[in-house]
C-alpha cells in the first residue's frame, strides 16, 4: 500500500506541476508552538460554557477523545467518533443544533465549503466553527490531488470565500497548521475578491495570505471566541 501511495504521489505532482501550477516559493509560518486545535477548542468551550459538540472528520480520536464537554458526536466514515458516515449524509439526517462545531474531514475545497454551510445550518447563534489545515506552507502542502503525507489540501480556499461573506466573521489562528474560527456575527472587515475560489492558486495565497486569512496569534483570539 505505502509503494502504491508513492508511486500515485509522483504521478500526482508531476501532473500538478504541468498541468495546474509551477510556483516554488514558501511562505515561512512560525506556529506557536505547544499550542494545538485542543487547547483553542477547549478554551471557546469552557468560556462560553458551551454543551453541545461536534466534530467532522475523527481519524484516531487524538482530537476526538481530549475535548471534555457534556454532549459530543463524532462523524468518520472511516475511523474514530461515534457516527459512522459521511458528513454530508450526517447533515442531511441530522436535527440537532451545536454550540461549538470542528471540521477536519475531506480537506477538498469544494467538501469544506459544504461542512462549513451545513455546519453554520445547525450552529447556535453565538456558537463557533473551528477548521483545520488553513494555512499550508508550500504549493505542495495545498495541491489537489494529493502528492505527499503531510497536507493540508486546499481548505484555505473555503476560508477565503468565507471572509466575503456579510453575515459571518472569519479570522484564522496562527497555531497547529491555522485554524480559523468563524463566528455568526456582522463582517466588519469583508474581503472583496473577484477571482472564483476554486481557481485561485498557491502563488495568490502566498501573495495574499495576511489579507485573505486575517491571521491572529492564539492570545490575541480570546478577544474573537
Amino acid at each position: 500500500m505505502e509503494k502504491k501511495n508513492k508511486i500515485k504521489f509522483i504521478i500526482n505532482k508531476i501532473y500538478h506541476n504541468i498541468f495546474i501550477e509551477s510556483f516554488s516559493k514558501k511562505i515561512n509560518f512560525k506556529f506557536k508552538e505547544n499550542i494545538s486545535r485542543i487547547d483553542l477548542i477547549q478554551k471557546s468551550i469552557d468560556k462560553n460554557n458551551y454543551k453541545n459538540y461536534l466534530e467532522i472528520g475523527c481519524d484516531d480520536n487524538v482530537n476526538f477523545n481530549a475535548i471534555k464537554v457534556e454532549n459530543k458526536i463524532g462523524v468518520d466514515p472511516v475511523s474514530g467518533g461515534n457516527y459512522k458516515d459521511t458528513s454530508d449524509n450526517f447533515f442531511y439526517k441530522n436535527t440537532l443544533n451545536f454550540d461549538c462545531i470542528f471540521i477536519d474531514g475531506l480537506h477538498h475545497y469544494y467538501q469544506v465549503r459544504k461542512d462549513i454551510n451545513n455546519s453554520l445550518n445547525c450552529l447556535e447563534n453565538n456558537g463557533t466553527i473551528f477548521v483545520h489545515d488553513c494555512l499550508p506552507k508550500s504549493k505542495a502542502h495545498q495541491a489537489v490531488p494529493r502528492y505527499r503525507f503531510v497536507w493540508n489540501g486546499d481548505v484555505w480556499k473555503a476560508i477565503v470565500e468565507a471572509r466575503t461573506r456579510p453575515d459571518i466573521e472569519t479570522k484564522t489562528v496562527l497555531i497547529d497548521q491555522g485554524i480559523a474560527i468563524i463566528k455568526k456575527q456582522k463582517n466588519n472587515d469583508i474581503l472583496k475578491i473577484k477571482k472564483n475560489f476554486s481557481k485561485l492558486k498557491f502563488k495568490d495565497f502566498y501573495e495574499n495570505h495576511k489579507k485573505y486569512m486575517r491571521i491572529i496569534s492564539y492570545e490575541d483570539s480570546d478577544n474573537f471566541l
